[in-house]
C-alpha cells in the first residue's frame, strides 16, 4: 500500500477544504448553533414554566414513557432540573449525530465532484495509487475532519451545557456514559455512513452541488432517530447506542467494500 501517496492526497484535500467557503461555512455555522446556542437556550428552559399556556405536562409525559432505568437516573432531580437533564442529555442526543454526518457528507461530496469542477481530477487519477488506495484516501479525507469536529464539539457542548445550567443544577451533570459511548463509538460510524455513500455519489456526478443534493437522503436515518426519540418510540441509552454503533459499523464495512469493488478510475478517465 502506497501510504506516502495516500497521505499526500489526504493533506491536499484537507487544505482545499479549508480554503473553500462553500464547504467551510456550513461546517462552522451548524456546529456552532448546536454546540453553543442550543445549550445556552436550554438554560432558559426552567423560566418558561411560568409562562402562560406552558407547563411540565409534556415533560412529565416524556419522562413517564422512559424505561425504568432512565427514569431512576432523573428522578432525584428537582422539576426544573429534570427539564435541563432531559433536554441536554437525552432529547438532543440523536441530534448530535447530525454533525459528524453533515461534516463527512459535505467534504465527501467535494471529493471527486469538486476535483472535476476545479479541473484537477486528471492529475488526481494519474497519481501512483491503486483504485482502492485512491478511494480510501478520499474516504479518510472526509472522515478525519468529521472526527475532529465531533470530539471538539462534544467538549464545547459539555462546557457550554454545564456552564449554562450551573445556576439551576448546581453541579456538573454532563456528560454521562451514554454520551461518551455515542461520541467515541457511534459518531465515527455515522461519519463513515455519510462519507462512504457520498464518495461513491461524488465519483459519478459532475459538480459539488449535484453530489450534495443527491447525498441529502443520507440524513434521513438520523432524522428518524430524532423523531423516534421525540415521539417516545425509543430512547437513547448506553445499550442502545452500543447496538446502534455496531449496526452502523457493519453497514460502513459493506459500503467500504462495495465502494472499493466498484470504483474504477479508468471509467472516470474515459469520461473526461
Amino acid at each position: 500500500m502506497n501510504l506516502r501517496a495516500m497521505k499526500a492526497i489526504v493533506r491536499k484535500d484537507i487544505r482545499i477544504v479549508r480554503r473553500s467557503k462553500g464547504v467551510m461555512i456550513p461546517l462552522i455555522v451548524v456546529p456552532l448553533i448546536f454546540f453553543i446556542l442550543i445549550p445556552l437556550l436550554v438554560s432558559l428552559a426552567p423560566s418558561l414554566i411560568n409562562m402562560p399556556g406552558l407547563s411540565l405536562t409534556e415533560f412529565d409525559t416524556f419522562l413517564q414513557r422512559m424505561p425504568g432505568d432512565l427514569q431512576s437516573t432523573i428522578e432525584p432531580y428537582a422539576e426544573d432540573q429534570k427539564i435541563i437533564v432531559m433536554m441536554v442529555v437525552y432529547f438532543f442526543a440523536p441530534m448530535f449525530l447530525i454533525v459528524p454526518l453533515m461534516v463527512s457528507s459535505v467534504i465527501a461530496a467535494d471529493s471527486f465532484a469538486g476535483e472535476k469542477e476545479r479541473k484537477t481530477i486528471e492529475a488526481l487519477l494519474y497519481t501512483p495509487t491503486t483504485d482502492g488506495e485512491l478511494f480510501l484516501s478520499k474516504v479518510f479525507s472526509a472522515w478525519l475532519p468529521a472526527l475532529i469536529v465531533s470530539l471538539a464539539g462534544f467538549v464545547i457542548y459539555g462546557v457550554t451545557a454545564n456552564a449554562a445550567g450551573w445556576r439551576t443544577m448546581g453541579e456538573l451533570f454532563f456528560p454521562n456514559w451514554m454520551w461518551v459511548v455515542m461520541v467515541l463509538w457511534v459518531a465515527p460510524a455515522v461519519a463513515g455512513l455519510g462519507l462512504g455513500t457520498m464518495v461513491l455519489v461524488s465519483s459519478r456526478v459532475e459538480s459539488f452541488q449535484e453530489a450534495n443534493q443527491l447525498g441529502g437522503v443520507i440524513v434521513l436515518p438520523i432524522v428518524a432517530l430524532v423523531i423516534g426519540q421525540a415521539s417516545g418510540v425509543m430512547y437513547f441509552s448506553t445499550r442502545l447506542v452500543l447496538l446502534l454503533g455496531a449496526v452502523l459499523w457493519v453497514v460502513d464495512g459493506v459500503l467500504l467494500w462495495f465502494g472499493i469493488k466498484v470504483f474504477e478510475r479508468e471509467r472516470m478517465i474515459t469520461g473526461l
